[in-house]
């Protein structure tokens, strides 16, 4: 594999955008497919490796070691793993994965949202979202709209 040329322009303009533009800095640390998918499951608690890749049939073994991988690296995941037989692993989030729940409900309810807006049923019934219903009904007992503040 080639080597990143740290002082590149490309290198350069990449460092400036991530301490400039919160979105850049954002998408650095959960870009990618699978990564925001992963911190969605784990935002309802710890769960074991074979339990993720059930919550995620499609994700390949090795993507979903990569992604589990980065998201520690990106201290977003906390990784326990227990001497027996077999090897018990379990993740979940960190302080700082927590502090996404926030950004991974609003991407929830916008899915939502659009996909009522626009007529296109999400394969999933909005109870299998255990993660947004706490948020949806507090704002349904206070009386506040979908989609408004």
């Amino acid at each position: 594999m080639t080597a990143i040329k740290q002082r590149s322009v490309i290198q350069e303009n990449k460092s400036s955008a991530l301490i400039e533009c919160p979105v850049t800095y954002l998408m650095d640390k959960i870009g990618g497919y699978w990564k925001p998918i992963i911190l969605f499951h784990l935002i309802a608690g710890e769960k074991r490796y074979g339990e993720l890749k059930r919550c995620i049939p499609p994700i390949t073994e090795k993507m979903l070691i990569q992604s589990l991988k980065q998201l520690e690296a990106e201290n977003l995941i906390v990784r326990t793993a227990e001497a027996v037989v077999p090897p018990v692993v379990r993740y979940r989030l960190s302080d700082s994965g927590r502090r996404l729940q926030k950004v991974m409900d609003a991407m929830a309810e916008w899915v939502i949202e659009e996909s009522k807006l626009n007529g296109i049923p999400i394969s999933q019934a909005f109870s299998e979202f255990p993660v947004v219903i706490e948020t949806w009904e507090a704002r349904r007992e206070s009386g506040a709209q979908f989609g408004k503040g």
